[in-house]
């Protein structure tokens, strides 16, 4: 046990010790942030959804499409690639995202959560971090994700080659609905147009 004190001068030279504060091993309530991160299909909106949910809570928004294309500009051409590449930064984004939230921040993680493999990553991110983690699922019909797909190729032309209805049929073979248990908050929102 470590006492503090200071010295207040209260009469000419005689001095009076004041306690400010008894401090033991473990008396700090640590604050941990939230870890919050979305699954849903391709186009369901989790783009837009995570800036939103950043904006609102005030958190630090980290998206794996940014750090892709800067750290592998032009390099990401395929499915394939993509895995390849995605696979390389998520150690870098786990120590980065741990490391934010032990200051006490909100994450809000724009990556997919789409596979319950995926989902088990960001828990482990939470777990390791001592932090809360919340799963926003955004659920929404095959039809209208094609046809936010097809608006967004019209909004961001350099998307075309990745953002096809081929590529949507293909990654949604993995997708894989979540359950409340694999998260500790668990929301969904259902997304109708």
């Amino acid at each position: 046990m470590a006492f503090c004190s200071l010295r207040s001068p209260i009469l000419a030279n005689n001095y009076l010790p004041i306690i400010v504060g008894v401090m033991r091993q473990g008396d700090f309530m640590t604050h941990r942030g939230t870890l919050i991160y979305f699954c849903g299909k391709m186009g369901a909106g989790k783009s837009t959804k995570s800036k939103a949910v950043a904006a609102n809570r005030n958190a630090v928004l980290i998206s794996e499409d940014e750090w892709l294309s800067k750290l592998y500009p032009d390099q990401i051409s395929s499915f394939d690639d993509y895995i390849k590449f995605s696979g390389q930064l998520r150690p870098l984004i786990k120590a980065h995202v741990q490391n934010i939230l032990r200051t006490g921040s909100n994450v809000v993680m724009d990556f997919p959560a789409n596979t319950k493999r995926q989902r088990e990553w960001f828990n482990k991110i939470s777990i390791e971090a001592e932090s809360k983690a919340e799963l926003i699922y955004l659920k929404a019909s095959d039809l209208l994700c094609l046809n936010q797909i097809a608006q967004r190729v019209i909004e961001q032309p350099s998307r075309a080659a990745f953002d096809t209805e081929k590529m949507f049929n293909h990654v949604t073979k993995y997708f894989e609905e979540p359950e409340a248990s694999e998260a500790e908050r668990f929301v969904i929102v259902e997304i109708n147009a």
